[in-house]
C-alpha cells in the first residue's frame, strides 16, 4: 500500500509538472528553422508564420534557416532538438514526401515529427533565362531535343520537388537536361538571372518579381488550374504534359515527443495566425495560399503525398 502510495503520489507530480509546464509555455523565445536560405518562398512563409505566432504566444518567434541537402539537415536538427515546443521546423513537401523514397539515406523518420498543421500550398512555375530563345513549353522542348544535354536545370536541391519536376519533364518530353542542384530556391534563382543555368522549376513567390521586371520567361504552371498572379500562364496540361504538376507546400512540425497540451497551444497560435486576414492577403499577392489544419488531417493529407512522389521517384528511377 504504501508502494501505491507513493507511485500515486509521483503521477500525481507529473501531472501537475506537465499542466504547469503547458500553462507555462512559452517562458522564452522560440526558435523557428526554415530549412532552405533567406530570400527563397520557405523563408517568406516561415516569417510571416513567425510574426503571427509572436503576438499570438507572446514570445518572440526566431526564424533561423539552415539549409543544405534539400532541407534535410534543418528538418533534422528539428526531430533532433529538445521535445519541448522551443524548437519548430517550416518543413517543405520535399523533406517528409519525397526525401524518404529519394535519398539513399535520411538522418530521420517522419515518425521522429510531431506534424502540428499544414501552413501552406504554393503553385510553381517553369522560367528560362531570356538567353533561351523559346516562348513556351512546345518550343521548350523542341530546342532540348534539337540540343541535348545543353539544357541546364536549377532546382531547389536533390530530391527536392524542384528536381524531381525537372526530372518528370524529361521523362514525359523524352529531352536529355542536366540538374544543377543548389541549397535553397534563392541562390538556384540568383545563378538563373545570371545565365549561369538556364531555366528552372520553382515555387511562384521567388519567381513572381523577376517574372514581372521581364528578367525570366515564364512557360507554363505546373498545376491543375492557372494562377491569379500568372492569369497568361498556360498549365502544363494545356501544354499537353497533364502528368507533370509539382504543386509545393509547407507544414508546420516540432519533436515527436513534445508534450501534447504544448502541441495544442502552438496548433492554436499557427492556425490562429494562418486565418488572420492580413497573412491570408500576405499570401495572396505572392500565389500562397493559407491551409491551417488539424494534425490528423496533416498526417492523412501527408500520407496521400508520400504515395503519389513514391509513385513518382520510382518510375523515374532516382536515387540519390
Amino acid at each position: 500500500m504504501k508502494r501505491l502510495h507513493r507511485l500515486l503520489i509521483c503521477a500525481a507530480a507529473a501531472l501537475v509538472s506537465g499542466a504547469v509546464l503547458a500553462q507555462a509555455y512559452p517562458s522564452k523565445p522560440v526558435r523557428l528553422i526554415v530549412p532552405f536560405p533567406a530570400g527563397g518562398p520557405a523563408d517568406l512563409f516561415g516569417r510571416a508564420l513567425a510574426q503571427g505566432m509572436t503576438e499570438r504566444l507572446g514570445q518572440p518567434v526566431l526564424v533561423e534557416n539552415k539549409s543544405g541537402v534539400g532541407g534535410v539537415l534543418g528538418i533534422d536538427a528539428v526531430a533532433k532538438a529538445a521535445p519541448d515546443g522551443y524548437t519548430l521546423g517550416l518543413n517543405s513537401s520535399s523533406t517528409v514526401s519525397i526525401a524518404p523514397f529519394s535519398l539513399s539515406t535520411i538522418p530521420y523518420k517522419v515518425t521522429d515529427l510531431a506534424l502540428i498543421t499544414v501552413v501552406v500550398r504554393v503553385p510553381e512555375v517553369l522560367v528560362t533565362h531570356p538567353s533561351v530563345p523559346v516562348n513556351s513549353l512546345a518550343e521548350l522542348v523542341a530546342y532540348a531535343r534539337a540540343n541535348p544535354g545543353k539544357l541546364n536545370f536549377a532546382s531547389a536541391g536533390s530530391g527536392t520537388i524542384t528536381h524531381l519536376a525537372g526530372e518528370l519533364l524529361k521523362v514525359e518530353a523524352g529531352v536529355n537536361m542536366v540538374h544543377v542542384p543548389y541549397k535553397g530556391a534563392a541562390p538556384a534563382v540568383s545563378d538563373l538571372l545570371g545565365g549561369q543555368v538556364q531555366m528552372a522549376i520553382l515555387d511562384v513567390p521567388v519567381l513572381l518579381p523577376h517574372i514581372r521586371s521581364g528578367k525570366l520567361k515564364p512557360l507554363a504552371v505546373t498545376t491543375a488550374n492557372r494562377v491569379l498572379t500568372l492569369p497568361d500562364v498556360p498549365t502544363t496540361a494545356e501544354a499537353n504534359y497533364a502528368k507533370v504538376t509539382s504543386d509545393n507546400w509547407y507544414g508546420l512540425v516540432a519533436a515527436a515527443a513534445t508534450p501534447p497540451d504544448v502541441l495544442k497551444r502552438i496548433h492554436a497560435a499557427a492556425v490562429a495566425s494562418l486565418r488572420a486576414p492580413a497573412l491570408i492577403e500576405q499570401f495572396a499577392k505572392v500565389s500562397g495560399i493559407p491551409s491551417p489544419s488539424t494534425p490528423q488531417e496533416y498526417a492523412a493529407f501527408l500520407a496521400a503525398e508520400q504515395a503519389k512522389w513514391r509513385k513518382i521517384v520510382d518510375a523515374i528511377g532516382f536515387k540519390e
